[in-house]
């Protein structure tokens, strides 16, 4: 009879519990889990905060082998199911998880740094126009202020603000961690 070896494979984690599930995993059934994160910055009522948020919402890497370990894994807390397709269980190979691996730090995250130039778009993030989008117009590093071009009474007005009011706006994977969506 032949042993099989461990793999890869994909687990779907309840919303916001992938941390749970992670934990669960590794420190209760002692398995390799990965779960990539990303560090950054976001705009809320009480200003600019530092938040970690999941690359892959709702989803972890295991890796076990999966015939004696599923029903383990599954019924751990924050864990619903594997993905699957049909009732196959597809493997993740070990050069994709080595490869996320290797961007990400050993416990598993990635601090996303906003580099602001102009033209980009920013939201304000704190005082009187908190929640507008604006676009940058120019840096004044020596201040720790932008001028942004901000809608008022329906005319753009170039408005400066401290840099630390304002956040980046992302719409992707690329825009967020361009080495993750670059070719090699």
């Amino acid at each position: 009879m032949q042993t099989e070896l461990p793999a890869w494979y994909c687990a779907r984690t309840k919303p916001k519990h992938e941390h749970i599930a992670a934990a669960g995993v590794s420190k209760n059934l002692k398995l390799e889990v990965f779960q990539p994160q990303l560090k950054i910055e976001k705009a809320t009522l009480r200003g600019v905060i530092r938040v970690t948020e999941p690359l892959f919402p709702c989803y972890i890497f295991v890796r076990c082998v999966i015939a004696e370990r599923m029903d383990d894994i599954q019924y751990t807390t924050g864990v619903s199911h594997f993905v699957r397709f049909g009732q196959k269980i597809p493997v993740v190979a070990d050069a994709i998880i080595e490869e996320l691996q290797q961007w990400f730090s050993p416990a598993g995250l990635m601090t996303i740094e906003d580099q602001l130039a102009p033209g980009d778009e920013v939201t304000v993030a704190d005082g009187a126009f908190a929640g507008a989008s604006a676009r940058v117009l120019r840096m004044m590093p020596a201040r720790q202020r932008i001028q942004i071009l901000l809608d008022v009474l329906g005319r753009p007005t170039p408005v400066e603000v401290e840099r630390s009011s304002v956040v980046l706006v992302r719409n992707s994977l690329a825009q967020l961690a361009p080495a993750l969506a670059a070719p090699r």
